[in-house]
């Protein structure tokens, strides 16, 4: 039977597909639109199937606000190229808008929510993977929530390849958004020393010193002198005793220099904060309120926060691809190799 431009029409509509492949569905179902669409839908998946072992590790963050809840998720693609899709983009856009107001336990919660269009969102993967071309893959998502007096902080980076939320008490909207700016540029991977796992802090004072063991084998070779190793890289092994000592050995440093002891009081303060600037070097790398803050570095976030009477709550950062174990040129050598065999034919 003959194909209407209509009947395209209607199933491009309803499946997302191309123009041929609309033509071609409804063709081989001789006109039957749901059909048609099941076999559209068929065909997305065995296409789908073939890309599950490629790389996805490019893409974007999505995040929406509704009302006291955040979403942000990020989805992945092959391809920096892809992530600009209008398709690709919208998906990601309505991922974390179907999430903030779904608000699903886990990722596949998450896939089982109904569009408006009546399918899943796995199934809008599935057809996006076909329609695109590339693996096209929901990796993750956070949901934040705040109180009527909290404050959201949402903000992209780099087109949305960094997304950031935060909640902050005290302040405003835009105090919350210049935190987010912070958390994009400085990484920190928690809010607070108390946060860091004991091991984790030993094993990143020891890459410390040996970056510094490194650093002084160079310096020697110029003459240079040696820089001290660190002996605490976080707040959390500072304990009273420690603190104590360090400033009893101020104390006698002052008194052997001939310091009189009537100025000690003005001195020490700004000598324990060079020490405690020395020794929590882990902290100052992955807890947002030990770094130093980005719109006004003679404080810490803590210390800015502290002094504006408003504090973080909590916070949520993506960065697209990380953590993912990138398979060189895995997509781009697939394109040059098809255009090889194009050439020789």
């Amino acid at each position: 039977m003959a194909i209407t431009a209509a009947q395209v029409k209607e199933l491009r509509e309803k499946t997302g597909a191309g123009v041929m492949d609309a033509k071609k569905a409804l063709v081989e179902t001789d006109g039957d639109i749901a059909k048609a669409t099941e076999l559209l839908r068929e065909k997305g998946m065995a296409k789908a199937a073939k890309k599950v072992d490629r790389v996805a590790a490019e893409g974007l963050t999505g995040v929406y606000v509704d009302g006291n809840v955040a979403a942000l998720v990020e989805v992945n693609s092959e391809t920096d190229f892809v992530a600009k899709n209008e398709q690709f983009v919208t998906l990601v856009n309505e991922t974390a808008e179907l999430i903030a107001k779904n608000k699903p336990a886990d990722n596949d919660a998450a896939l089982a929510i109904q569009m408006s269009s009546g399918k899943s969102l796995a199934d809008a993967y599935v057809e996006a993977t076909s329609t695109i071309g590339e693996k096209i893959s929901f990796r993750r998502f956070a949901l934040i929530e705040k109180t009527d007096a909290q404050h959201f902080g949402a903000y992209q980076h780099n087109g949305g390849r960094i997304g950031v939320i935060t909640v902050v008490e005290g302040g405003d909207a835009a105090l919350a958004k210049q935190v987010s700016m912070h958390i994009a540029a400085m990484k920190p991977t928690v809010l607070s020393y108390t946060e860091l796992d004991a091991q984790f802090v030993k094993d990143e004072l020891a890459q410390l010193n040996h970056a510094i063991e490194q650093d002084n084998e160079s310096r020697a070779m110029v003459d240079k002198p040696a820089l001290p190793f660190l002996t605490y890289g976080s707040k959390a092994q500072l304990t009273d005793e420690i603190i104590s000592a360090a400033e009893a050995a101020i104390k006698e440093e002052l008194a052997a220099e001939g310091k009189p002891e009537k100025i000690w009081d003005k001195i020490i303060p700004g000598k324990m904060e060079r020490f405690m600037l020395d020794n929590t070097k882990v902290d100052q790398a992955y807890t947002l309120l030990a770094q130093v803050y980005v719109m006004d570095d003679s404080k810490t976030v803590e210390q800015y926060l502290a002094s504006v009477d408003a504090t973080v709550v909590s916070f949520a950062r993506f960065e697209v691809g990380e953590g993912i174990e990138k398979a060189a040129n895995n997509f781009e050598a697939e394109v040059q190799a098809t255009m090889a065999a194009a050439l020789e034919n």
